[in-house]
């Protein structure tokens, strides 16, 4: 159940990013609408309402779930950039993949603006100063601060995360 959950593992943050490794997560976080849509491109409706696991999410959720949880990096990012150590305002992902926007909204549409959203954000990161890169947010969830090469590094495996969701299904059924 595990691998099923988790198919590319569990987010492991390090102590520090150098420069090439904050690139290759802009690059992932750029990449991921396109590797999205792919992904999707030739499934219908039935396939879409599949879940990935047992007790987990269908498709039709897992890509509506990425273009919130995006939004909300995106906006956690840029406060952290405008604000001394903001707190940031958690969600409940759970109770947002229920509502019916997600159920009654085309997955298109959702697609839509991750290509938007991660063009602006990799804007953005592309043109962060090593100073901004050191800037943080305080998740109270977690009880602790975040950086921003932190938060980079867990959108762009968050992004593979779930592809990896939708790919391994789409193995495992031979669609």
């Amino acid at each position: 159940m595990e691998a099923l959950q988790y198919p590319i593992g569990r987010f492991e943050p390090l102590p520090d990013y150098s420069p090439a490794m904050l690139r290759e997560h802009i690059y992932d976080i750029r990449d991921l609408p396109t590797l999205v849509e792919m992904a999707v491109q030739n499934l219908d409706e039935f396939q879409l309402q599949k879940p990935y696991r047992p007790g987990g999410w269908n498709i039709t959720q897992v890509v509506h779930h990425l273009a919130d949880s995006h939004i909300n990096g995106i906006i956690r990012m840029k406060m952290a950039l405008t604000e001394e150590k903001p707190i940031i305002k958690p969600y409940d992902e759970t109770a947002w993949a229920e509502l019916e926007d997600v159920k009654n909204t085309p997955i298109n549409v959702s697609i839509t603006l991750l290509h938007a959203l991660h063009t602006r954000w990799a804007n953005l990161m592309e043109r962060l100063t090593p100073e901004q890169w050191e800037r943080t947010f305080i998740h109270p969830e977690h009880g602790r601060r975040f950086n921003l090469k932190t938060q980079a590094a867990n959108y762009a495996w968050h992004g593979k995360h779930h592809l990896g969701h939708i790919q391994g299904l789409k193995e495992r059924m031979n669609w």
